[in-house]
Formats: structure tokens, C-alpha cells, sequence
């Protein structure tokens, strides 16, 4: 569903400063955008109002659906383990005892923390207690996902993980709106990006892949495409009714998550890059 912002504005206590003001933002199904601004110009507490935790003091926000939220900083200090955490926030979300414990279990593993499932929570490491605080955003599939600096503190396989889960989001259909650190974050994969500057918000080009950097080929048959891939790879028919995409490498991962779970499916023949030179046959 579409989220509008109109006029919003946005400050904390009487006669102070606006950290937000006059805001006016639509944002469609299927996005991924990034919000960009200097430290304190409001780009969290634009998310913290797309999200429901601060109000707006002027201007309405339009905001339907589910809605899950990775804060800037999780807090540590809860009676809970892992698995029991990730639970519970199933259950508050909506979901069966036994769906949410197949979810919890699901995103854990993905983040290849399954081996501290029972581990209470405050004992965590800062990058396993991150792993977590991303994991309870992703549990119930929101259609709408606001993610605040969610990749730091992260290692590579899961930030790689948390891309995909930002595509597969999107392409089911959810809006992602995400603030990060890095500016070459989904690169390629977002739709739209803002800048927060003065307490406006300003549109500004959504970052595009790098072109120059290793690719990989990908050689797929479908009926039919998604027309919306990660990293936005270039397309080719040939001649045995295959279609080559050549992406860049760093999105190669993402993009094959894609394909492997597109509906109509989409039969990967073969993939080569960087990593597989000699290519690699399903």
C-alpha cells in the first residue's frame, strides 16, 4: 500500500527546534529507498515516524499495513534468549506459536546464528546481538521495513543477507526505506533516495552499481522475467531462446536468490564470474 507524508513536521519538547518540517513524501509498494543526511539532520526520527514510534506534531502520515523496525541501537538488556526473543516479537506480530518459531529458527540460520538460539540475550556478542535486532525486523514480513543503520556490526555473509532480504522484501511486494552509513549501500537495487537537509527532505538519484567492477553471467530460461531484477542486469536473448544477464559480481548473490525463487520459475543454466571463471552448470 501507498505511504504519504504531508506537511509533517516534527520536534521534540515545546519551542524546540523542528527537526522535521513541512515533509511531503509518497512511497509505492516495491521500493527501496535510501535516506541520506548529515548526523542529526532527522533522518531517524523520519524513519521513527514512518514507523509509528514518534508523532508528528503537524502534517498527517498515511502509513497502512504491517510495519517492522531495526532501531540505530538494539538494547541488550532483555529477559529473553535468542529464539525465545524472536518468538515472542512473532507472536505480538500476529503469528501462530509454531509459525513463529519455524520464522525464528528460519532467520537464524540464515544468519548463521543458530548456535546461540538459546543464548540469553544480554550475553551476545555486539555483532550476534545485531544479527538478532535485524532478525525480529524480518520475521512477520511487513509491508513496510525501516531499517536504521541495520547493516553495522554485521560481517559480510550477513550483510550479504540482509541485502537479499531487502530484494526478496521488495519484490514480494513490501517497501524498504533504509538509512545507512555506506554510500554505495544496494547499490543498484534502490528506487528512489532523499535527502534530509534543514529539516526538508530533498529527492536525489538513487546510487547505480558500479559498471566498471568484475560481473558475472548469468544464463537463465524462463516464460517470463521479473521485470524488476537486483542490480539491474543487462539483458540478452540468444539464440537457443536462453537469456544472458551480466550484473555486477558484488549483486551476483542477490540476483540468483531472485531467480531461484521467481515465480513463474526461471531455470538457471549456468553462472560465471569472479569466483566461478570456468563457469558453473546447476
Amino acid at each position: 500500500m501507498t505511504v504519504r507524508l504531508a506537511g509533517v513536521g516534527k520536534r521534540y519538547g515545546r519551542g524546540g527546534p523542528w527537526i522535521l518540517q513541512g515533509v511531503d513524501l509518497v512511497l509505492e509498494p516495491g521500493g527501496i529507498v535510501r535516506v541520506e543526511g548529515a548526523n542529526g539532520s532527522g533522518k531517524s526520527t523520519l524513519l521513527k515516524v514512518l514507523a509509528g514510534i514518534e508523532r508528528a506534531e503537524r502534517g498527517t502520515v498515511h502509513a497502512p499495513g504491517s510495519r517492522a523496525y531495526v532501531p540505530e541501537r538494539f538494547p541488550p538488556a532483555l529477559p529473553f534468549d535468542a529464539r525465545d526473543y524472536l518468538c515472542h516479537l512473532a507472536r505480538v506480530r500476529g503469528l501462530s506459536a509454531d509459525r513463529g518459531r519455524r520464522r525464528a529458527d528460519h532467520w537464524l540460520e540464515r544468519f548463521g546464528i543458530t548456535g546461540y538460539a538459546g543464548t540469553p540475550i544480554g550475553r551476545l556478542s555486539k555483532g550476534t546481538c545485531q544479527k538478532v535486532a535485524v532478525a525480529q525486523a524480518l520475521l512477520a514480513e511487513a509491508d513496510l521495513l525501516l531499517l536504521d543503520e541495520a547493516w553495522t556490526g554485521l560481517d559480510r555473509a550477513a550483510r550479504g543477507e540482509l541485502d537479499a532480504a531487502v530484494t526478496e522484501r521488495a519484490a514480494a511486494g513490501g517497501l524498504v526505506v533504509f538509512v545507512d552509513h555506506d554510500p554505495a549501500r544496494l547499490a543498484g537495487l534502490t528506487t528512489a533516495g532523499h535527502l534530509v537537509s534543514n529539516g526538508a527532505l530533498h529527492a536525489i538519484p538513487p546510487v547505480l552499481a558500479d559498471q566498471d567492477g568484475p560481473r558475472t553471467v548469468v544464463v537463465v530460461r524462463a516464460e517470463r522475467l521479473p521485470e524488476h531484477l537486483p542490480g539491474n542486469p543487462g539483458r540478452k536473448p540468444l539464440a537457443d531462446g536462453t537469456v544472458r544477464l551480466d550484473v555486477a559480481a558484488a549483486h551476483s548473490d542477490t540476483l540468483l536468490r531472485r531467480l531461484l525463487n521467481s515465480t513463474p520459475p526461471v531455470h538457471v543454466h549456468s553462472v560465471a564470474g569472479p569466483e566461478h571463471p570456468e563457469g558453473v552448470r546447476p
